[in-house]
């Protein structure tokens, strides 16, 4: 400052100078009253464990202040676009969200967490008092519920300024609440979309399966939190698993058994059937199929037949067809038909019992009694 400024003063001099005016430059606040009715939400981040991996999780915080509105934070969720006036331009989504339960909402300024101090503040609380340590849940389901449940644990806690417990004083803001619609919101994000040749459709860079039936047709996408669900013509004709994994295939097996029945050449390399975990008879029966049927090149015979018998669970349990498989392998009656009846006997409660004589062109075999004079007659020359 001497060099640059010929200033000859010291530290306390310019130490003096500034601290009032720091101090000028701080904001005050005006007290605020929070009337019943109102509240204001918040998103939050956490750490925890869900299913053994720990993960960052996103939660949300709606506090009942007694505020003025509904404050929510200019979240992407809400609002869409923030104009040059200072106006939102809401979300579709969320705007079809107000539009069903018919809430006013106002919004916070963009940096200015006093313009909804109360729930800012709950974001915290949150975090320390609910998610540490870490909470371990199998699920978000889980997770969800312990959360729930404390929550409700601190409705008995009474304030610091008030005679009355959380509960207590909630009461009036439930007075206030309008009922709630005779049917949920849907709470989704519908697009179309289109499926390729390949039975796929793409939502947000991830591949869903659906049946091959629907190969190049128009279909709509409705995504939730947990789950993906294609409609046609307004009838459901699939639900997956949600993935949040980036450029990844969510296929369901069953979706392509019909199309692997006519080309049972790509069997073995059909990607939605690899890892697809079946008990391990399956395969033995399979295997059975196939040599049973080699003789004058028929293996695809035997590979269309244990298609068919994959096919069986499209309409009955895997548990059942299942063990229609073991009747089979321990009956010796290696067919698609034969499953299949068996199939039907365990619906029925029948026995599993199968006459062999309704199915001609399985190969039968005689087992004979063994005796030590077989072996004895391999033998050649002087066993001395």
């Amino acid at each position: 400052m001497h060099e640059e400024r010929g200033f000859d003063g010291g530290y306390t001099t310019v130490r003096d100078y500034v601290h009032p005016r720091r101090l000028s430059l701080k904001e005050a606040f005006v007290p605020l009253s929070h009337p019943a009715g109102h509240a204001q939400a918040d998103f939050g981040e956490a750490w925890a464990v869900i299913g053994g991996v720990t993960r960052k999780v996103h939660f949300l915080v709606v506090s009942l202040p007694h505020s003025d509105a509904i404050l929510y934070d200019n979240t992407r969720l809400a609002v869409a676009k923030i104009l040059g006036d200072g106006t939102r331009k809401r979300s579709t989504l969320f705007a079809a969200l107000q539009s069903h339960y018919v809430f006013e909402d106002r919004y916070g300024r963009p940096g200015k967490g006093n313009d909804k101090g109360k729930v800012e503040g709950m974001v915290g609380y949150a975090r320390r008092t609910f998610m540490v340590p870490f909470p371990r849940a199998r699920d978000f389901a889980e997770l969800n519920a312990m959360l729930g449940d404390r929550c409700r644990e601190r409705q008995s806690k009474t304030l610091r300024g008030n005679d009355a417990s959380i509960g207590e004083r909630m009461v009036a803001d439930q007075a206030i609440f309008e009922d709630l619609p005779a049917a949920p919101f849907d709470a989704c994000d519908k697009r179309p979309g289109r499926v390729t040749s390949r039975a796929l459709v793409r939502y947000k860079n991830t591949d869903y399966s659906v049946p091959v039936a629907y190969a190049h047709r128009d279909v709509m996408v409705r995504a939730y939190v947990d789950d993906v669900v294609i409609t046609s013509g307004g009838d459901e004709i699939t639900r997956h698993r949600r993935s949040y994994e980036a450029a990844d295939f969510v296929f369901d097996p069953l979706h392509y058994l019909a199309l692997l029945e006519q080309k049972v050449g790509a069997l073995d390399q059909a990607a939605p059937l690899q890892g697809w975990s079946l008990p391990t008879e399956f395969a033995t029966l399979r295997r059975l199929l196939e040599a049973r049927l080699s003789q004058k090149n028929r293996c695809a015979a035997g590979k269309r037949e244990y298609v068919q018998v994959l096919r069986l669970i499209e309409t009955f349990p895997l548990a059942l067809v299942h063990g229609a498989v073991r009747d089979a392998l321990r009956l010796g009656a290696i067919s698609y038909d034969a499953v299949k009846h068996l199939a039907l006997c365990r619906i029925e409660k029948r026995p599993a019992k199968i006459d062999l004589a309704c199915y001609p062109h399985l190969a039968s075999t005689t087992v004979a009694t063994t005796s030590a004079s077989s072996y004895m007659s391999l033998l050649v020359g002087d066993p001395a």
